[in-house]
């Protein structure tokens, strides 16, 4: 997709649908109305019938009978005092939407001004707005290819010279960050037959290629001699073998210490000998979703030459049934020594992450943040707006609250009471893996706590968050790419 943007009048536009961003206050309104209609004429009969006032997610086609720009798409953004980056990123996504239903190629969104917030920020969060909301996971769609149309080009416009700037620099990192989220939403969309361990590394090697970070792909042989009992206990049911992705970036100087993502990559989860139900097991190819926001993160991160270190971490396997799978009841040793007893076998994640969280120790890292798709729980507790955040840190937890208030992608942070260690006690090993229904998430993350080094820690639960059910502003249904403009964001305000 091409961005640009332009010092113009907007009667002077070059697009196939130009956007102007409606106020609902009435004298702004009045005003807006009346310098449209001194330009189109034709916008008279519509803005005069009452019919659009300026409320969100509302708007109107105006007709032009210009050829250089045949219609404008009048869209209503609230309040101005009321106005947030957020509802901008919904108000572009809304008009691209709106824009490519009537088949347009090329749009052209307004820079609004916005108290407390800069130029650049602003511009970023209308393309981001527009660039997400145009993905769709349609590469096996084979019927009517060539009647595809979808938004090629953004111009972001302006009277005020001043401003071309800073929406220059927002524009071009918000591309540069929708590359990275709708990475990760092929990654988690991707079906089981596309993606699995193998084929995952060979997607991250791919993007460090193309960003600018280093990948290294540990194999079974090497995982084996690094002793990692819970992913490959985790694998033993699977013909296909398990990786261990390492991804690093040095942005930063030579001897700062790095901050580490991980990500859970369990490319297909049946719950093994604990099985899922039948029903949407299908969803779980997205079961990888962590993985993929670190992939995609690190994607964003290198190719915005981002000033900091950072290393991606992604122990990957399925979890499946087969005369190998392990049972409940076994036990097992991971990376640091510390043993497990299996509970359930559906409760994997947990495992691979262990050993995961254990390996990031080497980097004797600022600090570590994992994610996961880990628990049904987390979505009964926050539904699928708000992602569960756990850690050991107050300082890191601020980081990610701030970074999710820049970017609304909410997180709100659940408990660590050692009271609720009690659910996780084993009577024959160090732990176990399942503390039953009761307080779900939050024993999950009790058990990662286990394994973590002497590091600053966060984990998100994104099993609510990064599986949609259906289509929300500029997020599809099914993969969202959750968290990599959070983790993103964290690393660069860092």
């Amino acid at each position: 997709m091409k961005i640009q943007t332009s010092h113009t009048k907007l009667s002077a536009l070059k697009a196939d649908v130009a956007v102007v961003f409606f106020y609902e206050d009435e004298e702004a309104f009045t005003t807006q109305k009346q310098a449209i209609i001194a330009e189109f004429t034709s916008a008279e009969a519509v803005l005069s019938s009452g019919d659009f006032k300026g409320k969100r997610k509302t708007g109107t086609f105006i007709y032009t009978g210009s050829k250089a720009l045949p219609r404008l798409l009048l869209v209503g953004i609230g309040k101005h005092a009321d106005l947030t980056l957020e509802h901008l990123r919904r108000a572009a996504a809304y008009s691209a939407k709106n824009a490519a239903s009537v088949k347009a190629e090329s749009i052209a969104l307004p820079i609004v001004s916005l108290s407390e917030s800069s130029t650049s920020d602003i511009a970023q969060a209308t393309i981001e707005g527009a660039i997400l909301s145009q993905y769709k996971f349609d590469k096996y769609l084979t019927e009517s290819k060539t009647e595809k149309k979808r938004i090629e080009k953004i111009t972001l416009y302006t009277e005020d010279k001043t401003l071309i700037a800073g929406a220059k620099a927002g524009a071009e990192f918000a591309h540069i960050l929708c590359e990275g989220v709708n990475l990760t939403r092929d990654l988690a969309n991707a079906p089981n037959n596309e993606i699995y361990p193998e084929t995952l590394a060979k997607r991250a090697e791919a993007a460090g290629k193309e960003a600018g970070f280093d990948v290294n792909v540990l194999n079974k042989k090497k995982i084996e001699s690094l002793k990692m009992g819970g992913l490959l206990a985790v694998n033993q049911g699977s013909v296909r073998p398990p990786v261990f992705i390492v991804m690093e970036y040095n942005g930063g100087k030579k001897h700062d210490k790095p901050v580490v993502l991980v990500g859970k990559g369990v490319t297909f989860d049946t719950g093994g000998i604990s099985i899922k139900p039948g029903a949407g097991m299908d969803q779980m190819k997205m079961d990888m979703h962590g993985s993929a926001s670190v992939i995609g993160a690190m994607y964003a991160i290198a190719k915005a030459k981002l000033p900091m270190n950072v290393v991606g971490l992604v122990p990957s396997t399925e979890n499946v049934i087969s005369g190998n799978a392990y049972l409940p009841g076994d036990i097992i040793t991971f990376m640091n020594g510390k043993t497990a007893e299996i509970d359930n076998t559906d409760a994997e994640g947990r495992l691979i992450l262990a050993d995961a969280l254990t390996y990031a120790d080497k980097y004797k890292p600022q600090a570590v943040v994992d994610l996961a798709t880990l628990t049904g729980a987390c979505v009964v507790a926050l539904g699928n707006v708000t992602s569960g955040m756990m850690g050991t840190d107050d300082a890191l937890k601020a980081r990610l609250k701030a970074a999710s208030i820049r970017t609304s992608e909410y997180v709100c942070e659940l408990p660590l009471y050692e009271e609720y260690e009690d659910l996780i006690k084993s009577d024959v090993a160090d732990v176990k893996n399942s503390g039953g229904r009761g307080a779900g998430a939050i024993t999950a993350a009790l058990f990662l706590k286990k394994f973590i080094g002497d590091y600053p820690w966060a984990h998100l639960d994104i099993a609510g968050t990064g599986m949609a059910s259906k289509e929300t502003d500029y997020n599809p249904k099914g993969g969202t790419g959750v968290a990599v403009r959070l983790l993103v964001d964290m690393i660069r305000n860092w």
